[in-house]
This record gives structure tokens, C-alpha cells and sequence, in this order.
């Protein structure tokens, strides 16, 4: 069994165990993301929505109140199936670019050319090639995701635009009927979201746009591949280091612990999603249901459209709703990751190397 195989199906299994123990925080934060609530001094200014407030908790305290723990893993299913192609698919050509990578390095050392090892920029671009290839081949699976998530919000604010037209009208015509309004406002709040699975999510992204919406959010996603890339760059420059620093000991170990490995992995993750989380809220916007409440000058035609509007109706600001979140879910989630990852591998090369030892002594 070649290492890319190996490498991409620890990293796939390493990506179920992380995102099962995480995913309750990264639907919050995805809520938190895609809650659009405008300045009071922009002239589209209407509603704001409670959700947004209180911290991360209490806010998982509050989905749990509204719509049961199954509120908390909305899309889970296709999640964790995105989560397993994803992750095999990155550290399957991963390893793949980077063993050639390698190749070359040794190859111009034989020249005189450079060490042998690879540099930082042969880290990133070894994992911005991974990445995009990722990206372009599992993005439907994450518009989905993104859909399921955020659907009981987006059902929420259809229910608090019809609220305010109700409002609305009964003020204009001077109603004195107040048992008709009480009644109209006693139907919507008896209104309970519908089933949404899946297929339905599917369906509804192609009825809105078609085949290409399942490539909703493709540029920034494009874009953010410098956010594994900063990740690999900092986790392999790290290990790197250690393990010159302990071959440097004389009998020295260059053996790198699974603990090691956690805390490697979570200084790697922290510095890349604080560099590149503005993208991430922007695509997370780009992927979930347009709805805003009645608001149109809110809703997106495209990536450059959702910067110009944040910007103008909400302030910079909006750009990193949910980071504290992003943080605690991506850094915890990538230490765990990386820590599994590195133990399957190990546990894989030892099987391979027992059943290699099984072989020769039968051949024997």
C-alpha cells in the first residue's frame, strides 16, 4: 500500500472522529456567520435578530431550547461524508505532490543545488495544489452542509418578515379588528419548520440557480486554500524543527508524540483561520439560503457584491462575527486531526510492516 493511500485514508478517518466531536460548535458558528444584522445608521436598516447575541454557549443552550439536540448536528450526515472525501482527497494528493516534491529536492542536492529538504514555499505550494484540487471536487457536498445549518434561521426570518408585514399593514389601514391581527400573528407563530434533509437542500439549490450553484462560494473558497496551506506550512516547519533539533542530540529521538503532534497542530490552525477568516464568513454568506427578511439590497450576485454590501451595511466588523468560535471549533477540531492522523498512519505502517515480516518468514 503506497503512503498517499495510506496518508489519505488516515486523514479521512482522523476527519470523521474530529468533526463528530466539533460539529455542534461549527453549526453555531455558522449561524453566527451568516446572521446579517445592519447598522442602524444604513437606510435598509429594519430588523435585527436575537440570535446573534450572548456568547457561543449560551447560544448552543438556546438552539438545543428551540429545536432539540438534533438542531445542534443539522447536516451532520452529508457533513461527515463531505469531511471523509475531503480529507482523504487532500492528504491523497497531499502526499502525492509532496513525494514529488521531495524527489526534486533530492535530485538538485545531487546537483549541489540546496539540501534536500523542502523550504516554506514548497510547503505551500505542495498544499495550495492539494487544496484547490479538494475544493473543486467536494464544494457541492459543503453548500449543503452550509444549507442544512443555517435552514431554521433562514425559516426564522421568513417568519419575522411576514411578523412585521402584518404589523405593517394593521398600522397603516388603522385597524381596530384586534382579534384578526391577533389571529394572523397566532398562525404564524404556530408555524414549525419542515422537515429538510438532504435531498431537499439539493433540490433547492438547484431550483435557485441551477448545476452552478452547487459552486456557490467557489472563489473564496479558492482563495482561502491558502488557509491549509499557512496550516501545513507552520505544522511541517514546526515538526521540522524539532526533529533537527533532537537529531542534533547525540542518540537523540526524532520521533514526534501524539501530544506533540496536538499542540503543533493547534498553533498551525490558530494562525491560519485568524489570517483567513473574512473569507470564510464571506463564502459561508455566498452558500446559505438568500433570505433576509424582505431586505433585498442584502442579498449577494456574487463574491465582490457580498464584500461591497458588508462593508456599506454592516461595517468591517461583519467580517469576523464568530471568530472567538471559528477558533475554539478549527483549532480544536485540527489538533485532534492531526493527532489521529499521525497515530493511524503509524498504527497502518506497522500492520504493513508486520504482514511484509509474515511473508519472508513463509517464503522462508
Amino acid at each position: 500500500m503506497s503512503n498517499a493511500i495510506v496518508n489519505g485514508l488516515a486523514g479521512a478517518g482522523a476527519g470523521i472522529v474530529a468533526q463528530i466531536i466539533t460539529y455542534p460548535i461549527q453549526t453555531v458558528n455558522t449561524r453566527q456567520q451568516t446572521e446579517r444584522i445592519v447598522r442602524k445608521d444604513t437606510p435598509t436598516a429594519t430588523q435585527n435578530c436575537n440570535y446573534a447575541k450572548g456568547n457561543t454557549l449560551l447560544q448552543i443552550i438556546q438552539v438545543i431550547r428551540s429545536e432539540g439536540w438534533g438542531g445542534l448536528f443539522s447536516g451532520l450526515k452529508p457533513s461527515l461524508f463531505g469531511t471523509a472525501a475531503s480529507q482523504g482527497i487532500y492528504y491523497y494528493f497531499y502526499q502525492i505532490f509532496r513525494n514529488k516534491a521531495e524527489a526534486i529536492a533530492i535530485a538538485r542536492r545531487k546537483k549541489g543545488l540546496g539540501d534536500g529538504t523542502l523550504g516554506m514555499l514548497s510547503w505551500l505550494a505542495v498544499a495550495a495544489l492539494a487544496g484547490s484540487l479538494n475544493v473543486l471536487l467536494t464544494n457541492p457536498i459543503w453548500v449543503l452542509v452550509t444549507r442544512m445549518q443555517t435552514h431554521t434561521q433562514a425559516e426564522r426570518k421568513i417568519v419575522e418578515a411576514k411578523r412585521e408585514m402584518i404589523l405593517k399593514e394593521a398600522s397603516e389601514i388603522n385597524s381596530t379588528d384586534l382579534s384578526l391581527v391577533q389571529a394572523k400573528l397566532s398562525e404564524l407563530d404556530s408555524i414549525r419548520p419542515r422537515p429538510y434533509g438532504t435531498l431537499d437542500a439539493a433540490r433547492e439549490v438547484y431550483e435557485e440557480a441551477g448545476i452552478r450553484g452547487f459552486w456557490k462560494g467557489i472563489i473564496p473558497t479558492l482563495i482561502m486554500v491558502c488557509n491549509p496551506s499557512i496550516q501545513f506550512m507552520i505544522y511541517e516547519s514546526l515538526v521540522k524543527r524539532l526533529r533537527a533539533k533532537r537529531a542534533a542530540v547525540k542518540n537523540g529521538s526524532t520521533t514526534v508524540t501524539a501530544l506533540e503532534v496536538f499542540f503543533f497542530g493547534a498553533l498551525a490552525k490558530l494562525g491560519a483561520t485568524v489570517t483567513t477568516y473574512p473569507l470564510l464568513v464571506v463564502k459561508s454568506r455566498l452558500q446559505a439560503k438568500q433570505e433576509t427578511g424582505g431586505n433585498v439590497a442584502l442579498k449577494y450576485t456574487g463574491t465582490l457584491d457580498a464584500i461591497v454590501k458588508m462593508i456599506r451595511f454592516e461595517g468591517l466588523p461583519a467580517f469576523y462575527k464568530g471568530m472567538s468560535t471559528k477558533i475554539v471549533q478549527s483549532v480544536f477540531a485540527a489538533s485532534v486531526l492531526f493527532m489521529v492522523k499521525e497515530e493511524l498512519v503509524k498504527a497502518c505502517t506497522r500492520l504493513v510492516d508486520k504482514r511484509s515480516k509474515l511473508k519472508l518468514n513463509l517464503v522462508k
